[in-house]
């Protein structure tokens, strides 16, 4: 069973400029609620029991967020308003599930997963890359479900446009295992069009065995200076370790950039507004 999750927040978040230069673009709020929110209930609900942060000295705000006890117990006692007592209970709830790690030089997702190595507890855990949202159906949950069936790591996949895959990392599929399952034969980082192995790509979601924490410990740096965990990966499946690709069935949001963020908001409003909609009717 997949019991913890960790989540990488110590990026630069240059995407999201300038709004990242002063706020940590996980708290920026998508439809009034956090966005690391979403990626916390997405891990809850999966049945995930610890959850561990990356973050930087120069993201403290997020673990503020969480730990902001004297604020809500002043707010509370003076307004003695329901919905702030709800709030805290929720921050609360999320706490308790919660550690925090550190990454103050930006080394890469490889880097980041292996500040986390002496808290991973079993044989594998729960990779989440919270610029990418996955909504209606849980990705992680389903991830789970197919790692128990074949025993194996597992990555999420979307089929992309073939004339996008030079934007993505793309799998190669050695055999196709059932309808939304297949074995990854290698992982190729932003091919050519015209070498591109399929045209499905790689989305922020891993379920990792805990050896990979000696790759990436071993792994010099790559391409940017950077330590990736893909690279970990690809050394992974060329020694023999069983990846499993995943055609998850929810929606993708790219909440990482200006433009993604926006159309995130109003996709994620709509579902709201449809949801609200329903309830009214069935009253």
């Amino acid at each position: 069973m997949i019991k913890q999750a960790i989540i990488p927040l110590a990026g630069l978040g240059t995407r999201l400029l300038p709004l990242s230069s002063v706020f940590a673009k996980e708290l920026l709020p998508i439809n009034g609620k956090p966005g690391i929110e979403y990626i916390l209930d997405e891990c809850i609900e999966a049945g995930v029991k610890e959850i561990i942060f990356i973050i930087s000295k120069k993201k403290e705000i997020i673990k503020k967020y969480f730990y902001n006890d004297e604020f809500y117990k002043k707010i509370i006692k003076k307004k003695k308003d329901e919905k702030i007592k709800n709030e805290y209970k929720k921050i609360l709830f999320y706490k308790k599930k919660l550690k925090f790690v550190y990454q103050n030089t930006p080394l890469g997702t490889g880097d980041a997963v292996l500040k986390t190595e002496n808290l991973i507890k079993n044989k594998y855990f729960l990779l989440l890359l919270p610029d990418d949202l996955i909504i209606k159906k849980n990705c992680s949950k389903s991830m789970i479900e197919v790692h128990k069936k074949y025993k194996s790591s597992v990555m999420a996949s979307m089929k992309v446009n073939k004339n996008s895959v030079n934007r993505w990392g793309i799998y190669s599929i050695s055999k196709n295992l059932d309808k939304y399952n297949f074995s990854i034969s290698d992982v190729i980082e932003k091919p050519s069009i015209k070498k591109a192995p399929s045209n499905y790509a790689v989305i922020g979601r891993y379920i990792l065995p805990r050896g990979i924490f000696k790759i990436l410990s071993n792994q010099g740096k790559g391409k940017g200076g950077e330590i990736h965990i893909t690279d970990a990966i690809k050394k992974m499946i060329d020694g023999g370790t069983k990846f499993v690709g995943h055609k998850f069935s929810g929606k993708y949001l790219d909440c990482g950039t200006m433009n993604g963020y926006i159309k995130s908001t109003l996709e994620i409003s709509k579902l709201w507004k449809f949801a609200w909609l329903e309830q009214v009717m069935s009253v």
